[in-house]
């Protein structure tokens, strides 16, 4: 296995950090009832978490379904992340597709709270997965 450069834990770090940020953010959107809005954040936090994951592997892609196949391949098929996840990826990233794009989709506060969760799980995973990885 190649040494992860400083720059990869540097863009790890950073990545998590903005993962963070937007789930602080869908938690407070969704508290003042912007739940199309949360469903956005929420999403974003699991695709920086994503991202995170994938500079300790110094791999990346300008397209979010690139991000999405590249983590399933090296991370879940690999068996490192749990495969639950795989699903929260695939339902954050309808979800967040509806709220952003269709004129027609009613987000409510159950379904956006159940993304927020989701992204929680994700993040707490991705950053235990970048720590461990990190101290070796």
């Amino acid at each position: 296995m190649l040494k992860i450069t400083q720059q990869q834990k540097d863009y790890a770090l950073y990545r998590l950090e903005r993962a963070k940020e937007d789930l602080e953010s869908a938690v407070e959107l969704h508290e003042d009832g912007h739940y199309r809005a949360a469903n956005n954040r929420a999403y974003y936090s699991i695709f920086h978490s994503m991202r995170s994951a994938l500079a300790l592997v110094n791999v990346d892609s300008s397209k979010h379904s690139g991000v999405i196949a590249e983590f399933r391949r090296l991370f879940i098929k690999e068996g490192l992340i749990p495969v639950e996840v795989s699903q929260m990826i695939g339902a954050a990233f309808t979800i967040r597709n509806a709220s952003d794009y269709d004129d027609m989709f009613i987000a409510d506060k159950a379904e956006t709270a159940e993304q927020i969760q989701n992204a929680k799980v994700f993040l707490d995973q991705i950053s235990s997965y970048v720590e461990k990885k990190l101290e070796e």
